[in-house]
């Protein structure tokens, strides 16, 4: 798999803030705060016409909305709801630099971290429909030897596993949990390679097809089946097969450039010591680097949920889902996971599909309905290593990812 990063990397002790990148911050903190301690998981309703019964959200809403997010202490928030007419709610509270009285730019780039395995799973899923992969492939058959020792076996998981996060491959992901950490460490590069390899160094979290547990190596080890199966770099057909096609012409990976492109607001990560520290310049290996904008975010899942990227039969296939584990459930309650696509059950009835991300510094929430003619997204840029503010930040922004899809108004 060939890969902007070097074959060598620094060598240094898992990140527990980056062990699962839906958040740097969000698994990680949950996992510690939750322990063994079960979760109920609730029933899962169908889609339905009901999510769109009770029109009243307005920009009022939206804006009201994102100052309660604001108020949480995060340092800026931006949020864009799409209507079925192509009319757009944008609305951007807080400030870009922290001291400053610079504004958040209404459609400013951010790291969207996770939302792109919904990206990977697409192009997965289309090049299951051509025949050139198949779900029941398994690792090994693609990648001989790639994912193997310490009861890790490559011959077990297939890509359906892996699209599902039913794999079992353990998580050894390279991060930081202090400010010290991130100023030595935030320009290293790994291969997709040496990302599996310490995976490897891990007994499996449990056998295949047997639990669920999110895995960020799975996905690395897809986009190396991916480049196996067409011969061209993962991120080429990402950008042939959805970006272009789409108009995403804001959606990028920025590889070894530790930069965001401008506009942006910078993005800061809140550490157990309570220091704040600007984390924007940093280097994120892999898929999890992919940067956007609420625009593009919503166009994505407009076009996949709308049928312009898979057929039917595919989006069937897509949307079968599994129970999350106890971890997830704590943020997503719920919620149910398919190929790369999340279920999430909607207070006026049935249900919306997303692919949420969390890198250190940019927390990504965002929502479609059943067809995709209404969708949102909401970028904050700011991440917390404190379980109880983690969870009100994505408690917040689930209901205004809520009431923006119900197109319910609620008075405060």
């Amino acid at each position: 798999m060939r890969s902007a990063t070097p074959a060598s990397a620094p060598k240094h002790r898992p990140s527990q803030q980056r062990h699962i990148r839906i958040g740097r911050g969000w698994l990680a903190v949950a996992a510690a705060a939750l322990g063994t301690a079960g979760v109920a998981t609730a029933a899962q309703p169908p889609d339905s016409a009901a999510a769109l019964s009770a029109p009243g959200y307005r920009q009022d809403d939206l804006r009201r909305d994102t100052s309660v997010l604001h108020a949480l202490g995060i340092t800026g928030v931006q949020a864009r709801v799409t209507t079925a007419s192509g009319r757009d709610l944008v609305s951007a509270t807080g400030v870009a630099v922290a001291g400053t009285n610079r504004p958040v730019p209404r459609d400013g780039y951010f790291r969207i971290a996770s939302t792109g395995k919904a990206l990977m799973a697409t192009v997965v899923l289309q090049l299951v429909g051509e025949g050139r992969l198949s779900l029941d492939d398994t690792v090994d058959r693609r990648l001989p030897g790639v994912v193997d020792g310490n009861g890790n076996d490559g011959r077990k998981i297939t890509v359906r596993q892996l699209l599902q996060n039913t794999s079992g491959l353990h998580d050894d992901l390279p991060g930081f949990d202090t400010p010290e950490e991130y100023y030595q460490h935030r320009y290293d590069t790994y291969t997709p390679e040496q990302i599996v390899a310490r995976a490897m160094k891990h007994h499996p979290d449990f056998q295949p097809g047997t639990g669920f547990g999110y895995s960020n190596t799975g996905y690395v080890v897809l986009g190396m089946i991916v480049e196996k199966a067409t011969g061209r770099p993962w991120q080429e057909e990402v950008e042939s097969r959805i970006l272009k096609p789409l108009g995403m012409n804001h959606t990028y990976l920025p590889g070894t450039t530790p930069t965001l492109r401008r506009p942006h607001a910078d993005g800061y990560q809140v550490f157990a010591s309570g220091e704040r520290t600007d984390v924007t310049e940093q280097i994120v290996p892999d898929l999890g680097g992919y940067v956007s904008t609420t625009a593009d975010v919503n166009r994505f899942f407009q076009g996949l949920l709308g049928g312009k990227l898979l057929s039917e039969a595919r989006m069937a296939e897509m949307r079968d889902t599994v129970p999350v584990d106890k971890r997830l459930e704590a943020i997503w309650p719920g919620g149910r996971y398919g190929l790369g696509l999340v279920n999430r059950p909607l207070t006026c009835g049935g249900s919306y599909w997303s692919h949420e991300g969390g890198e250190a510094g940019y927390i990504t929430l965002n929502g479609a309905t059943g067809d995709g003619s209404r969708t949102v997204t909401v970028s904050m840029t700011t991440s917390f290593n404190d379980f109880d503010k983690t969870l009100q930040q994505h408690k917040t922004a689930s209901e205004l990812v809520d009431r923006a899809l119900c197109d319910t108004s609620v008075n405060r």
